[in-house]
């Protein structure tokens, strides 16, 4: 017999008559996500919010390119790169993008996302050990999720904590990989990546390493944080980066050992199952990269402004996260403050939106769902993992949440889930951390941004 009826009435309920609890609970703690369309022209505003970090997007040489691409090869990849969504321009853009980032070979998707998802689960097979950062940016959690493999959460960017959990590991019964971002994505701060190859070298661990936050904006030459680190090329290392942020287009790319991207290109389910990469972006993406062959100083020069705006976000009594690669302002206005900021910033000078980060929203209310379980944990009670080293789940919304058996197990019929419920309580309690990342080209509108922002800085 159904469980699914009022609890009054008896009627039956409609099958997503639970999102409207879902919904109302999200709007009692602020949260509500909306879609709101930018106009094509920012008017000359500053933009705090865009991942366009060296300013590539709107380049006279990058457009080209992808209306180029476009015209002489379509609107759309028309289907999977095994199938007919490869062309010569997406050969060109890999071979490129290897030689530019030093690395043996490199494989194009359809996102940044859909690469860490196929490095992480086509690299963690059954009987492998995933070790992951706390920190991580949802899409390498995501791939922790999906792969076959055990995974064990260390605390953030921890060598030690790494280096302990390969010791415990039986590299009998499988490989080790070791996942982290090079620049992790809400606090901005670098990955120890020197440390971390050291100890999976120590104990013949793999290393995978997620530039995106990190690309070109962070390095010297604008070729990334592994190869400022001497890792371009490494037998050991295998790096995904995104085309959407410094390079101005949009997808992503797994660089690493040729045997490695044959592997992704036979194993990695989002490459072959997945449409190409459309043609536009990826004449785009080629043509930045060859603007920033030739202008390496971009690079430089958002590096530079970044210091400058953390130096005068702190002068002002602000905090904000040193500036390994954009500068992560983090005041703490609340709920309501965030909001009252953000329409007021927009006729002051700064565009973009203040929005509570997933990653670091769900640092409070992931952990209220299930303390056993980290936002990596498979929801699938039927497949074991090893211990947590840390009990602390630290991002994913959807993190610990419970698998519905058949008959309804795991959630009261009629209502939302349990986790939800939890998380949304848990948020209620805790001010948000809005964060502002920005690699501003200019300095003209900083003190009126800073005196905004000291107004509605919490006390």
């Amino acid at each position: 017999m159904s469980t699914n009826r009022h609890p009054v009435t008896g009627a039956p309920r409609a099958p997503f008559d639970w999102l409207d609890e879902q919904a109302g609970l999200r709007a009692d703690a602020g949260l509500v996500r909306t879609l709101r369309p930018r106009p094509a022209d920012a008017g000359g505003l500053l933009d705090l919010a865009s991942n366009d970090y060296l300013g590539l997007t709107r380049h006279p040489e990058v457009t080209e390119g992808a209306a180029a691409a476009a015209r002489r090869w379509g609107g759309g990849a028309t289907g999977s790169r095994l199938v007919t969504g490869s062309t010569e321009l997406h050969a060109e853009l890999e071979r490129e993008l290897a030689d530019f980032c030093g690395f043996e070979a490199a494989l194009v998707f359809s996102s940044g996302y859909a690469a860490n998802l196929a490095a992480v689960t086509a690299l963690a097979p059954h009987g492998s050990l995933i070790v992951s950062d706390a920190g991580n940016h949802a899409s390498l959690i995501d791939g922790c999720r999906l792969a076959r493999a055990a995974t064990q959460v260390v605390p953030h960017s921890d060598p030690d904590a790494v280096r302990k959990t390969l010791a415990a590991h039986d590299g009998r019964e499988g490989p080790a990989v070791l996942v982290s971002d090079s620049v992790f994505s809400v606090d901005g701060d670098a990955a120890p990546l020197a440390e971390l190859v050291h100890a999976c070298r120590e104990f013949g661990a793999g290393l995978i390493i997620d530039d995106a936050h990190a690309s070109v904006a962070s390095a010297p030459g604008g070729r990334g944080a592994p190869h400022a680190a001497g890792l371009a090329g490494a037998a050991d290392t295998v790096v995904t980066l995104t085309l959407s942020k410094s390079l101005g287009s949009q997808g992503g790319a797994v660089l690493g050992p040729a045997k490695v991207i044959d592997h992704l290109v036979n194993a990695a389910r989002t490459f072959i199952f997945d449409t190409g990469l459309a043609p536009a972006a990826a004449g785009a993406a080629l043509a930045a990269l060859r603007l920033l062959r030739r202008e390496p100083e971009r690079a430089a020069r958002a590096r530079q402004v970044a210091a400058e705006l953390h130096r005068r976000l702190t002068a002002e009594g602000l905090s904000a996260v040193r500036p390994d690669a954009a500068v992560r302002l983090r005041a703490r206005p609340g709920t309501g403050g965030g909001r009252a900021l953000g329409r007021r910033l927009p006729g002051r000078g700064p565009s973009g939106r203040l929005l509570p980060p997933a990653i670091g929203a769900g640092r409070h209310f992931a952990a209220a769902a299930d303390r056993r379980r980290g936002p990596h944990r498979r929801p699938d009670r039927r497949r074991r993992t090893s211990d947590q080293p840390h009990r602390t789940p630290l991002t994913a919304v959807s993190g610990g949440c419970r698998r519905t058996s058949p008959r309804g197990r795991g959630r009261r019929a009629g209502r939302a889930p349990r986790w939800f419920e939890s998380r949304t309580a848990s948020r209620r309690a805790v001010a948000p951390e809005w964060s502002v990342s920005s690699v501003a080209v200019s300095t003209q509108l900083f003190i009126p941004l800073l005196r905004l922002l000291r107004r509605h800085r919490a006390p």
